[in-house]
């Protein structure tokens, strides 16, 4: 049987998401069993691991990009694993999603990035949608750079610009893999202070999937750590608390990097 994960302190706060035995397969080759955790509203909660753990696995669940081979995803008490086509697409739409490297197209400026998925979405005339998507822009600090494209600008900037897209819609959740991923520790720090500002602003629950220390210990408010040989939660709570109180082994070598180097 399996040892029980560490818990550390979880914040007080209505659920959000709720995700209960989770099993991921790919290819026929199992990723994760057994995966139960809940994001309060307004959290921003930090999934963790080491490289193959499965942690942006989970995500692409979470989000309906791979269907689980057992187990419920449930926002605000409604499941979407078994929600049919048309409820799930509604909230779909309550989603913001930044994936690895801000995957923007490369042969549109920053504003119709933004623009294409107002587009797609509403009824919004031109002009209104690319007063829009300055706004949005704004609110990642890139005021004045509507008319750039992705290859213009610095890799720090590109993430923001990928943020600034995913809340084109006003998400309730925003999903963010490895924001952090590549960038120089000045230039994470800042975007570290953004998601936290953002939160702030917006109220948006944030769900980061991150293996970046200093980051993931600067913003989390929640967190669960993935490993990859048992397929499984390893530790849960805030990464701080469990920076401080976690003795499992890999737990403890992960959170303590820093410390060991």
């Amino acid at each position: 049987m399996a040892a029980a994960p560490c818990v550390g302190r979880i914040p007080e706060r209505e659920p959000h998401v709720e995700v209960s035995g989770l099993k991921l397969a790919y290819a026929g080759q199992e990723i994760l069993r057994d995966v139960t955790f809940t994001v309060g509203r307004g959290d921003i909660f930090v999934v963790m691991g080491g490289s193959g753990s499965g942690k942006s696995t989970l995500l692409r669940s979470m989000v309906g990009l791979l269907e689980p081979e057992a187990g419920d995803v449930v926002y605000a008490g409604k499941s979407f694993t078994r929600a049919e086509r048309d409820e799930r697409a509604e909230m779909l739409r309550r989603f913001g999603v930044l994936y690895q490297k801000g995957a923007l197209w490369s042969s549109m400026t920053l504003a119709e990035n933004i623009g294409l998925v107002l587009e797609e979405y509403t009824s919004l005339p031109p002009a209104e949608i690319r007063e829009v998507a300055s706004f949005k822009l704004a609110l990642v600090g890139l005021s004045g750079f509507e008319d750039h494209m992705p290859d213009e600008i610095s890799g720090g900037m590109q993430k923001r610009a990928g943020i600034a897209r995913a809340m084109s819609l006003d998400p309730e959740i925003l999903f963010l893999d490895e924001p952090s991923a590549g960038l120089d520790p000045i230039t994470s720090r800042r975007l570290d202070d953004l998601i936290v500002a953002l939160r702030e602003s917006l109220g948006a629950t944030i769900v980061v999937v991150t293996h970046e220390l200093e980051s993931l210990l600067a913003i989390g408010d929640n967190s669960v750590f993935l490993d990859g040989e048992t397929k499984t939660i390893l530790a849960r709570g805030n990464p701080r608390d469990l920076l401080e109180t976690c003795r499992d082994p890999k737990v403890s070598a992960f959170l303590r990097r820093s410390e060991e180097s």
